[in-house]
C-alpha cells in the first residue's frame, strides 16, 4: 500500500506522503533484493526519532508530528511489514532484524543529536538501536514498552498457538481490532478516520503477516532466538542513563502495566516520569494533548550541549 490508496479521511488524519529508503545489502536482506523502509520527515532542527510498535504504524505518531514538526524534525519509520513498508511474507522477522533497520536509518539520514521516542516494540527496537549509536543520541522520550522479559497475557500466548494465530490475526485482523478495543481507554478517539487509519495498511491475509511474526518474537523459550538479544538489552540498556531520560506512562495499560515502569526506574532511576492514570496502551492516542506540552517542557529544559 501506498500514501496515495489511503482514503481521503485517512490522508486528512495522516497528510505526509514520506519517503522510502532501500535496505538492501543488510545482512537480513536477500542479495538483488529490494527492500524499502517508509518513513515521515516532517520539519527541521534537532530530529525526533518516534519508534512504532505493533500492530500500529507511523500512524500512531501523527498527533505529535503535527505539534512537534514546527520545530523539529520529526523522523517516523514503519518497520516492515508495517504501514506503508514493504511486507514481505519470507523475511526473518526478528528483533535484531528491525535494530538493524533502525540503525540503518540513523546512519543512512546521518542522524545527529537525536532524541529517541519509543513506544511498545519499539523501545526493544529504539533502545537496541541506541545502544548501537550511543553518541548520536541526546534524549530519550518513553512510553509503555519493555526491554526485559516480564508476565505476557494470555491472550498473546494463545494466538501464538499453531493455526490459531494465523486464524485470528491474518484471517480476522484481530490484533489491530483488539488493539482498538482494550489498548484505548477512550474508544471515542479512534472512530471514523482514526480507527479506519489503523487498520487500512492491514487490508489483506498477507499484509498482516507483521502482526502474527512480532507476536511469534516474543521470546517466551529460553531458546528462542530473539532470547539472547533481550537479554543483551536488559542487561545494557542502563548505559543509556547518561542521557536526559522522560518515561510518560499509561497506567490502564493491561499489556506493560505499571509494574514494567517500575522496572525501568530501577534501571533509569534518575528519569522523569509522568504516570498518566486515564490512558490505556495506547497511550499516546489517549493523551496526546497533555504528552505535548511534556515533551516541549522536557526538550527545552534539556537543552543540547555544544562542544
Amino acid at each position: 500500500m501506498q500514501w496515495n490508496d489511503l482514503s481521503n479521511a485517512v490522508k486528512a488524519e495522516y497528510p505526509w506522503p514520506g519517503h522510502y529508503l532501500n535496505l538492501a545489502g543488510l545482512d537480513s536482506v536477500k542479495p538483488n533484493e529490494t527492500l524499502r523502509l517508509h518513513y515521515l520527515d516532517e520539519g527541521t532542527g534537532e530530529p525526533l526519532l518516534m519508534v512504532h510498535g505493533n500492530p500500529t504504524w507511523s500512524f500512531y505518531w501523527r498527533n505529535l508530528v503535527s505539534k512537534l514538526s514546527g520545530e523539529y524534525r520529526c523522523i517516523v519509520p514503519d518497520h516492515i511489514g508495517c504501514g506503508l513498508s514493504d511486507k514481505p511474507l519470507d523475511w526473518s522477522y526478528r528483533l535484531a532484524d528491525h535494530i538493524e533497520n533502525l540503525s540503518y536509518l540513523i546512519t543512512a539520514l546521518d542522524l545527529h543529536d537525536v532524541t529517541l521516542v519509543v513506544h511498545d516494540w519499539g523501545g526493544a527496537i529504539g533502545f537496541g538501536a541506541a545502544l548501537k549509536n550511543h553518541e548520536r543520541i541526546k534524549r530519550i522520550i518513553v512510553f509503555n514498552t519493555a526491554v526485559f522479559m516480564d508476565d505476557v497475557p494470555a491472550e498473546i500466548r494463545w494466538v501464538r498457538k499453531p493455526y490459531i494465530g494465523p486464524l485470528v490475526i491474518q484471517g480476522f485482523n484481530g490484533f489491530i481490532r483488539a488493539g482498538l478495543f482494550r489498548a484505548i481507554a477512550d474508544r471515542n478517539r479512534v472512530k471514523g478516520a482514526v480507527g479506519e487509519g489503523y487498520m487500512a495498511p492491514y487490508n489483506s491475509w498477507e499484509n498482516r503477516y507483521a502482526h502474527l511474526a512480532f507476536i511469534r518474537d516474543i521470546p517466551l523459550e529460553e531458546d528462542h532466538p530473539t532470547r539472547p538479544v533481550i537479554n543483551e538489552l536488559d542487561r545494557r540498556v542502563s548505559e543509556l542513563n547518561d542521557k536526559p531520560t522522560m518515561f510518560i506512562w499509561g497506567e490502564k495499560d493491561f499489556v506493560f502495566t505499571p509494574a514494567f515502569l517500575d522496572r525501568f526506574i530501577e534501571k533509569f532511576p534518575e528519569a522523569e516520569v509522568h504516570r498518566l492514570p486515564e490512558a490505556a496502551h495506547f497511550v499516546v492516542e489517549d493523551a496526546h494533548e497533555k504528552i505535548v506540552p511534556l515533551m516541549q517542557d522536557f526538550l527545552a529544559r534539556n537543552p543540547l550541549t555544544k562542544d
